[in-house]
């Protein structure tokens, strides 16, 4: 089917945007602040507001090599009581091209799924590329799993129901994670959530959409973005391409989201295959008609909405499964 109609403001004003490319010169820092405005105010018009009563409170734990990593966590019915049962948890991990992107920009989003799903859902704010290149930003959210599970009675979680996702590159490093905790013996996800994931940076699997108005990201974009990330030697790796991991084994049930016109559905049905192979439960959809990205579009997608809550449906049919 062609690109959703309610897509084509957004997609023409991309267009439009890429006819003005960014001054070179300009500093990584003022181009990351510039596009922040913009990613502000998108997240106010296009995804539904915030539920009432949902708590967020903010963390900071310190990584391994010393550097501060922030995490939001939001509570479904206000605050806990210290007397409730533990609930289910979930690690969320925002896109951004490894570079882009604030625990803002998932504030509504992130609270609804804490009430529809009845879990604690803790959000990632990894240090950004190029600063901190690979594998710093997968390193973190390794980190942050962790610190969520050895924290559990804090949260009230349920440490045998935490899972965890992400979206694009935040997909990207939630399956990384999930490969670290396996090789490692950390603690072992319930579930993966992976939407509109990039998988393999060494871009064999990346498709070149014919029509490019139904692109929201490009190949050369795309390609920029894992320049800004990640070395040449060692985007093979499986922690910085979970796609190109020669073992794929253990790993907990799976639900892949991809869109019909994205650079990356290739990267999220390869992913699926592999997984099967591995006799992993694994789940793909890929939406027709929506680009990268429309899947937090609730508030004027009717199918963003449908997409979030078979992301919901399906961390409550795995936690619940995980509790027997």
């Amino acid at each position: 089917m062609p690109v959703l109609p309610e897509l084509h403001p957004m997609v023409s004003r991309i267009a439009q945007a890429r006819q003005f490319p960014a001054d070179p010169a300009q500093s990584v820092a003022d181009r990351r602040a510039a596009i922040h405005r913009g990613m502000d105010q998108r997240a106010a018009t296009v995804t539904l507001p915030a539920p009432a009563l949902v708590t967020h409170r903010d963390h900071t734990i310190t990584a391994d090599d010393g550097g501060s990593i922030d995490l939001r966590s939001y509570h479904p019915g206000g605050e806990p009581a210290g007397d409730e049962q533990p609930r289910p948890g979930h690690v969320y991990v925002h896109g951004g091209g490894w570079w882009l992107g604030t625990l803002d920009h998932r504030d509504a989003l992130l609270a609804r799924r804490a009430v529809s799903t009845g879990s604690v859902v803790v959000s990632v704010a990894h240090r950004p590329a190029p600063e901190r290149r690979y594998p710093v930003p997968a390193e973190d959210v390794y980190a942050a799993l962790s610190w969520v599970a050895a924290h559990a009675d804090t949260f009230q979680v349920d440490p045998g129901r935490l899972s965890i996702g992400g979206d694009s590159s935040g997909a990207n490093l939630a399956a990384a994670a999930v490969l670290m905790a396996r090789d490692r013996g950390g603690p072992r996800p319930a579930a993966q959530v992976l939407e509109i994931p990039v998988l393999d940076l060494t871009l064999a699997h990346a498709e070149r959409e014919a029509d490019p108005d139904a692109v929201v990201l490009t190949y050369d974009e795309l390609a920029e973005n894992i320049e800004r990330y990640c070395d040449p030697d060692r985007r093979g790796e499986p922690y910085a391409s979970p796609l190109l991991s020669p073992d794929l084994s253990g790993l907990p049930p799976t639900l892949i989201m991809t869109a019909e016109f994205d650079v990356l559905r290739g990267d999220g049905r390869a992913y699926a295959e592999r997984l099967a192979a591995a006799r992993v439960p694994v789940t793909l959809h890929e939406w027709a008609g929506h680009v990268h990205g429309s899947h937090d579009m609730t508030a004027v997608v009717a199918s963003a909405r449908d997409w979030q809550g078979e992301v919901d449906d399906f961390l409550r049919t795995v936690t619940a499964t995980a509790a027997r």
